[in-house]
């Protein structure tokens, strides 16, 4: 393989970042930012949208679950171009793909276009998210890396306090449109500003792609959550009289989902020998690093599927307008941003433990409220819930982010970033499909069986968060075993001769 030298880092300094490298961080960071946004406001707007567009509310969760599963895909073909393309190239090219699928989402006449603007805004954040941690762990040293992390969590925080109530607002004097047409102009923004400011850190090397490896992904990860999709689907009659149910053709495609899975993996183990994988599974030989990505694929499946639940139970069970869930939502977002900083200092002092035991317990004890809540929940007591959750978010993300990927050797920061951000977003969506499948199969033989849909809902959405809370239990084990790694890596190289 032969290197190709992008010009960039001299030198950093021993106490932190140059101005260069930091330049580039925080373009990535307003590209995140952007991304978030998009994503914290479709949360809000799927009740919307499924009224809007007469949806089923297990067919609209596949806006979430489509936008997660192409993330997820194209993610783990990121260890290989972010090698391949310099930093430039591949902020632009994911800049572009998200712009023009927002502007596909704005102008969509239906559901299936929109989905389809969905999938390409998808594909550009899939580059953005590995890129940006990537970035930081190759340009910031380890004693500073739990600062930086907690900044990162500051900005990207922004969005989640921000897209809520937002999209509320948006939604209650305004078309669904508006959202990507917010979105738009700040999107476009981002890419002239990479276009003219964004350099390029570290060098490239030339190196082939495995597209078999790419469409075993597409397979693997697609076929599983959507076979876990199905198991909510087969409660509203067969209108096209199929002898298979839902149900079957979902065990069907999870199984293949599996399988294919199996097959990813083991072509990986073998082109790893050459150095020729798309997806560089050597990274799971730190058992750290393992520790840390199975934490956090958990609390993604949680957390993605619990904030895609609460708008549903918000708007149609406890009848809050979409202005009031945002609002629900925004104490914690806002404390989860200005708790960023601080979760880095003592992340840089007193290492991962501190933080993340009381954090995934704080997480657990939010969701197993939630299993608790009825029609009649009063709006203060989910807003302190809620709040207490993010707070239990923050203690987590910033030690998981940094223990993980602090693991590993530089030569795997690529690779390890994308199994992270794979995992990441496959839990992610999984916990989507698992929980909205619950909510949707009670509501569907509740209101069968007569009962009134305020009523049917709250039993699923009880139902579906016990779920989540049992699955925490297993993040709170895991979180004892979580170390900080030495910091004894770790300049950089020089690159330019």
């Amino acid at each position: 393989m032969t290197s190709t030298d992008t010009g960039a880092i001299r030198a950093r300094p021993q106490s932190g970042v140059d101005p260069k490298s930091m330049r580039v961080i925080w373009l990535l960071l307003v590209a995140a930012f952007v991304a978030i946004l998009n994503e914290t406001t479709m949360g809000i707007a799927i009740p919307h949208l499924n009224a809007d567009l007469g949806l089923a509310p297990e067919l609209g969760q596949w806006l979430t679950s489509a936008f997660m599963l192409t993330m997820a895909v194209v993610i783990p073909t990121t260890g290989f171009l972010l090698q391949r393309f310099t930093t430039r190239q591949a902020f632009l090219a994911a800049m572009t793909a998200f712009s023009l699928g927002t502007l596909i989402c704005l102008v969509a006449p239906g559901f299936a276009v929109l989905l389809v603007g969905r999938v390409v805004q998808a594909a550009g954040t899939g580059i953005m998210m590995p890129l940006l941690m990537t970035t930081i762990m190759n340009v910031v040293p380890p004693r500073s890396r739990g600062r930086m992390m907690g900044r990162v969590g500051l900005v990207i925080s922004l969005a989640p306090a921000i897209g809520p109530t937002l999209s509320g607002a948006v939604l209650e004097t305004l078309s669904w449109r508006w959202l990507f047409g917010i979105v738009l102009p700040i999107a476009v923004v981002a890419l002239l500003m990479g276009a003219k400011w964004m350099t390029n850190l570290g060098e490239t090397k030339s190196a082939p792609i495995d597209v078999p490896s790419i469409v075993l992904s597409a397979l693997a990860f697609g076929g599983i959550v959507y076979g876990l999709s199905q198991f909510g689907g087969g409660h509203g009659g067969d209108s096209a009289g199929s002898s298979i149910s839902p149900i079957a053709t979902g065990a069907i495609v999870l199984g293949g989902g599996l399988v294919m899975l199996a097959v990813f993996v083991w072509r990986q183990i073998v082109l790893q020998r050459v150095d020729d994988a798309l997806l560089d599974l050597r990274v799971f030989r730190s058992g750290n690093f393992t520790v840390s990505v199975v934490i956090m694929s958990l609390v993604a499946l949680t957390m993605f599927g619990t904030l895609t639940l609460l708008p549903l139970y918000l708007q149609n069970v406890v009848e809050l307008d979409a202005l009031q869930s945002g609002l629900i939502l925004l104490p914690g977002s806002v404390l989860m941003g200005l708790l960023g900083p601080v979760t880095g200092r003592i992340y840089d002092a007193r290492g991962p433990r501190t933080l993340l035991v009381p954090g995934t317990i704080i997480v657990a004890a939010a969701i197993f409220t939630y299993s608790t809540v009825t029609e009649h929940t009063p709006w203060w007591l989910l807003m302190a819930v809620q709040t207490a959750m993010s707070i239990g978010m923050a203690m987590s993300f910033t030690p998981l982010f940094s223990a993980s990927l602090g693991s590993l050797e530089r030569s795997l920061y690529s690779h390890g970033s994308a199994v992270l951000n794979t995992l990441q977003q496959v839990a992610g969506a999984a916990g989507v499909a698992i929980l909205i499948a619950t909510y949707s199969s009670f509501l569907h033989d509740g209101e069968q069986a007569g009962v009134a849909s305020a009523v049917a809902g709250a039993s699923g959405a009880r139902t579906a968060f016990l779920i989540a809370a049992i699955i925490s239990l297993v993040s709170v084990v895991l979180a004892f075993f979580v170390r900080k790694p030495e910091e004894t890596d770790d300049m950089p190289a020089v690159h330019g001769h």
